[in-house]
């Protein structure tokens, strides 16, 4: 017997607004992505390409979330999808950390080759470029900022852009070191701090979505505390086959079942559970099974 809340009305809503969002840096952040891409194979910067190539998993990041957020809001039609397309956004957030960690590697291994034979950059260009960065990825930033909290695939396209905007203050620094002083290495140097700032969020966004997807219980959750808080629900006398996981961004779910008193009323037990998992654990889709005390538990299952 089950009880919970739907959530297709909210989720459709709040996917509305990420995509307009959305939509708008990407578009920004495209735009400016062909400009520093093409300065970069003029000027010959190492720090402007990888800031183009980084503004490029942006675009590709944004768009891949746009794609999940879409289907995640047109699942409901399909009845076969029970759980609507709501993983697609995870599988999306995955995919922007492979596609950034493989960024930060090549520039890794660029800025290695060019730390022998650094070449000549005008640093005016690339200043100018740069400042346009910056400008740009606060726009988007801002954009993001919201959405973030919210979806973790829209805090994919955020963590991009925030090392996007790292990447362009880390080039503005450069094309200023260069202009004063003429040191060349800084275009290497500052490549490579961006590529070291990228990864740990990289690795973050990851390791989230692969928690996901694994369906572990959610980090905030303690299972023995949901367990036992279940426990104190008059009536129930156990409460066994517990399991807590996360069905995407914001959406944590349960399913458990619960052994009753003989005496016990089906109806208020049942609303008792479901509140206590609203109220104190913010879960508000619950399956729950009620067995009479003494019927003996389901055979166990292997995880």
């Amino acid at each position: 017997m089950g009880a919970g809340h739907d959530h297709g009305a909210s989720a459709a809503h709040a996917g509305g607004q990420h995509r307009i969002r959305l939509w708008w840096a990407a578009g920004l952040l495209a735009a400016f992505m062909i400009v520093e891409a093409v300065a970069a194979l003029v000027t010959g910067s190492l720090a402007l390409l990888s800031d183009a190539g980084h503004m490029f998993t942006d675009v590709l990041g944004i768009a891949m979330a746009l794609a999940a957020i879409t289907a995640a809001g047109r699942a409901g039609t399909d009845s076969q999808r029970t759980f609507g397309l709501y993983r697609l956004e995870v599988l999306a957030a995955l995919a922007n950390a492979l596609l950034l960690t493989g960024v930060a590697v090549y520039v890794l291994i660029e800025a290695a080759r060019r730390f022998t034979d650094p070449p000549d950059v005008p640093a005016g260009w690339m200043l100018l470029v740069a400042t346009g960065g910056l400008l740009v990825n606060l726009v988007a930033f801002a954009l993001l900022r919201d959405g973030a909290r919210e979806s973790i695939n829209v805090r994919g396209a955020y963590l991009e852009v925030l090392g996007d905007l790292l990447g362009s203050v880390g080039v503005i620094v450069a094309a200023a070191i260069i202009a004063v002083t003429g040191w060349s290495y800084a275009d290497p140097i500052v490549a490579v701090l961006v590529a070291l700032m990228i990864l740990p969020r990289t690795f973050a966004l990851g390791r989230s979505a692969v928690r996901i997807l694994v369906q572990a219980a959610p980090r905030h959750l303690d299972v023995g505390t949901v367990r036992d808080r279940l426990a104190a629900v008059p009536g129930v006398c156990d409460v066994h086959d517990l399991h807590v996981w996360t069905l995407t961004s914001g959406m944590d779910v349960a399913s458990a079942h619960l052994s009753l008193d003989p005496d016990a009323e089906l109806g208020a037990v049942l609303a008792s559970a479901r509140d206590a998992l609203h109220e104190d654990f913010s879960i508000d889709h619950a399956t729950l099974q009620v067995e009479p005390v003494g019927a003996g538990r389901c055979t166990p299952v292997g995880w």
